[in-house]
């Protein structure tokens, strides 16, 4: 697995190549031992899938509050997304600055997303399908989000928005004062 940080401070990419053969191709998706600089003692307690039917469409942004904050190891399965972080940690080096990387499933990568940070991302093709590896569980009372276009992050999200859901539009702008998240 090799490990690329990117601008935000924690933020990595991870490539997972695929040996391929004759009969098809064989990966890793997760191996702690070698990951074990990026995770440390956190466990994987919960994995997600998402999908998503129409290109265009944005999910997020989304975190968890301490003490349930967690870390997230984001990877295309199939077709290709627009993966964002913003960084929300209060005193970071990189704080409110966001990361955009394109992950999708013809070449085996992954985000990795500390706590702290905000996580969304954009569908580029259509029936694309996320995979999500979480350190925490989800908890409802710990949710918070933000708006995808929040104009102090400025994302440049790179299709016309085409669906929402109800629960990310209502997400509130970043108030003038908002110093960050403690993790």
């Amino acid at each position: 697995m090799n490990v690329t940080p990117t601008p935000i401070a924690g933020v990595m990419l991870v490539e997972t190549p695929l040996r391929e053969d004759h009969r098809g191709a064989f990966g890793r998706l997760y191996c702690d031992r070698e990951l074990a600089d990026l995770a440390g003692t956190r466990r994987i307690v919960q994995v997600n899938l998402s999908r998503t039917r129409e290109a265009g469409a944005v999910r997020g942004l989304h975190f968890q509050h301490a003490p349930h904050a967690e870390m997230k190891f984001v990877r295309c399965l199939r077709g290709r997304v627009w993966d964002v972080a913003v960084d929300l940690r209060a005193g970071s080096s990189t704080f409110l600055r966001w990361h955009a990387q394109e992950l999708r499933a013809d070449r085996p990568a992954m985000l990795v997303i500390p706590e702290g940070c905000a996580h969304g991302f954009q569908v580029l093709e259509a029936d694309s399908e996320l995979l999500y590896l979480h350190t925490a569980h989800y908890d409802p009372d710990a949710e918070g989000g933000l708006r995808h276009d929040d104009p102090r992050l400025a994302i440049a999200w790179p299709l016309p928005v085409a669906d929402l859901s109800e629960r990310d539009r209502a997400h509130p702008l970043l108030s003038p004062d908002f110093a960050g998240l403690d993790v």
